[in-house]
């Protein structure tokens, strides 16, 4: 995998990590935590997919490597979610 195709994935991975985020409402950072929320969003997703036995929907190819795009944005919701009720119960409910 050559530098390119690297960034390209990490694009790809901010990208699904914001549309995850913004879905369920909870955002705990930048670009970075997105990044690590799309790849983390990505390996959530997969593993439900196959856990259900689903397809995987939209993979993007880069180089040798595919990107699973659904699942991605699938599993950054999930995983944003559990990070938002973490919060939650862990601060509480108050808002500054």
């Amino acid at each position: 995998m050559s530098l390119i195709e690297l960034l390209i994935l990490l694009v790809v991975a901010a990208i699904c990590g914001g549309i995850g985020q913004a879905l369920v409402g909870y955002t705990a950072g930048g670009c970075l935590v997105s990044i690590f929320v799309g790849i983390v969003g990505a390996y959530l997703g997969v593993w439900v997919a196959r856990q259900f036995g689903l397809p995987i929907f939209l993979p993007i190819a880069v180089g040798d490597t595919t990107f699973p795009l659904i699942w991605s944005i699938i599993g950054s919701a999930i995983f944003s979610a559990i990070l938002g009720l973490i919060n939650r119960a862990l601060i509480g409910g108050r808002r500054y």
